[in-house]
């Protein structure tokens, strides 16, 4: 276990749990976006390894059930990972979009989707590698092509 990894876990259960009473604490899913996106252009998929509260749970605590079964080769596939992440961005969009700029509701849409998310990445964790998630997380697909685009531009 990683040293950060014993208090970002804490950040999970806050947003999962706490959000179901609390739904402006989805705003910290979004402020967690933003600092992951600026933190991979100098850094790479850090967060992800180091700081992400789902990555911690699934190191902690799904590594001890998981079932560690090759990942499916799929999951490896580019093509495949940019199908989900967009799926998932459209989702986000039109969930936003529907709220009608209703803040409340903006923060519930950011914490329903780290509660199916979580969701996703434990049967995946359970029935696989416990980081299973990891290979196809959006916010991770986002951070590799980032750092990739950065590290390009200091080669030229």
């Amino acid at each position: 276990m990683k040293k950060t990894q014993k208090f970002t876990i804490w950040l999970l259960p806050l947003v999962v749990l706490g959000g179901l009473f609390y739904p402006i604490l989805g705003y910290l899913v979004i402020g967690m976006m933003v600092f992951l996106l600026i933190l991979s252009l100098f850094k790479g998929r850090y967060w992800c390894w180091y700081l992400c509260p789902r990555g911690s749970f699934l190191d902690i605590l799904l590594s001890k059930i998981s079932k560690n079964k090759s990942v499916p080769a799929i999951f490896s596939n580019k093509r495949f990972r940019w199908t989900i992440f967009s799926l998932f961005m459209a989702f986000v969009v039109f969930r936003v979009v529907q709220t009608g700029g209703n803040l409340i509701a903006i923060g519930w849409v950011f914490v329903s989707m780290c509660i199916l998310t979580t969701i996703i990445s434990i049967v995946l964790g359970v029935a696989t590698k416990h980081r299973c998630w990891c290979m196809i997380c959006p916010m991770g697909t986002l951070q590799d092509k980032l750092s990739k685009m950065t590290n390009l531009k200091k080669k030229q």
